[in-house]
């Protein structure tokens, strides 16, 4: 496959795409630019999609550059956001990027990645250097930003460190003498921003790609673990598989392109039968086992397989799982408040309580394998019952017994 081919495959924007078929032919090795911010401690599939094409450009033979954002990851992208965001800590964003390198190397070439941060450009900069950097920009232009604009328009606040955040990244971009930036289709100010501050400092503008966002497992929002639709890049094998199961069917193709190995050809073949009717369950695992063998390895992932097939196929309960008190739970008898009390005690995330009850009705609850269809279900509890939440949440009740109803009270 020619060059031109492999780095353009699946972008939604390339600018400009003359100067870049002129580039690539030239035989000259490219730096090729991609900014993260670690403003939290994971990766998800997400931002695999973008990494994915710096991968591209390794594999026929141009530099990543890759430039861990520790200054900006202060400040927040601001890109698509309502509001302000709440600023890190300087430990916050330390604390992430150390764990970021590892799992950006699931993905790049080590040896063939060249790792900057800016705080060696930002971190000795003076009053004086941020004045003279500022003053080549104007308010106008960055203020065409749309997020910005509706922001403005709307009479909400955005905080001048806000503004401050394109320039910085573009700044970067001179930094490193970027040929070519990556992004999402969300950076596009961003990154044609740095061109134009490229250019205020003499250099060439580089080339810029953007690449699609992915949704998150909710189906409408792009994923953010801030908003738990993710699925996350080290997360254990079986988890990543049962996330994977949940992926809405009309996004099935979309993950096989973006965050999976599978060929184009068996897509294709894919969505021909699904259109057919066919159950979509088999392409699911397909994705599921692709992924999981990218990240992971492919005997994890189909061990993933069986443990999901033997467990919810089979319907059997797994062996482990965790395990909570009665004790713990001894205000909330009726079902929906124990469903409540239970995922928070074990650790399985925080539901409200018209959830549970939704969840509940739906069928979502079994007590040792008998579905529970009454919010309102007064629980009794026996040493070793098991309560399934869900698809994939398993709690078993352990030690003393629930006070008896009457002497409890009601917990809403």
């Amino acid at each position: 496959m020619a060059d031109w081919e492999v780095v353009s495959r699946g972008a939604v924007n390339i600018e400009v795409e003359a100067h870049l078929r002129q580039a690539l032919s030239s035989g000259r090795q490219l730096r090729v630019k991609l900014g993260i911010d670690p403003s939290s401690p994971d990766i998800h599939l997400g931002h695999t999609v973008v990494l994915g094409k710096l991968g591209d450009f390794q594999r026929v033979g141009h530099q990543a550059v890759l430039i861990i954002g520790d200054f900006t990851a202060r400040i927040g992208d601001p890109s698509g956001q309502s509001t302000t965001r709440r600023p890190l800590e300087v430990e916050e964003v330390e604390a992430n990027a150390a764990t970021y390198l590892e799992q950006v190397f699931k993905v790049l070439d080590p040896d063939r990645t060249e790792v900057r941060r800016q705080s060696e450009w930002f971190g000795g900069m003076s009053l004086a250097d941020v004045l003279g950097l500022a003053g080549r920009v104007t308010l106008a232009q960055i203020a065409t930003r749309d997020d910005f604009r509706k922001r403005i328009d709307a009479g909400s606040p955005v905080g001048l460190h806000e503004l401050l955040y394109p320039l910085m990244q573009a700044y970067d971009s001179v930094a490193v003498r970027s040929d070519v930036e990556l992004g999402g289709t969300d950076q596009l100010f961003n990154l044609m921003f740095g061109r134009d501050v490229q250019r205020e400092h003499g250099q060439e503008p580089q080339d810029v790609i953007t690449m699609p966002l992915l949704e998150g497992l909710d189906g409408v929002n792009k994923m953010s673990k801030s908003l738990g639709n993710y699925v996350g890049v080290s997360e254990d094998p079986f988890e990543m598989y049962g996330k994977l199961m949940s992926v809405p069917d009309a996004l099935i193709p979309k993950y096989m392109r973006l965050a999976s190995a599978i060929e184009e050809a068996d897509i294709f073949e894919f969505e021909q039968s699904m259109s057919a009717g066919s159950n979509p369950r088999d392409a699911k695992s397909l994705l599921a086992q692709s992924v999981i063998s990218r990240f992971h390895s492919a005997p994890l992932a189909e061990a993933a397989r069986e443990r999901w097939e033997l467990q919810f196929h089979a319907r059997q309960v797994p062996a482990e799982m965790p395990e909570v008190s009665t004790g713990d739970l001894a205000g909330s008898p009726n079902a929906a408040a124990v469903v409540r009390e239970l995922l928070g005690h074990a650790g399985l995330g925080l539901i409200s309580a018209s959830e549970a009850r939704r969840l509940i009705v739906q069928g979502g609850v079994r007590i040792n394998g008998l579905v529970v269809h009454d919010p309102g279900y007064r629980y009794e509890a026996e040493d070793g019952d098991v309560w399934q939440i869900g698809k994939r949440r398993f709690v078993r009740v352990r030690s003393t017994m629930f006070a008896r109803a009457d002497q409890a009270g009601e917990t809403t």
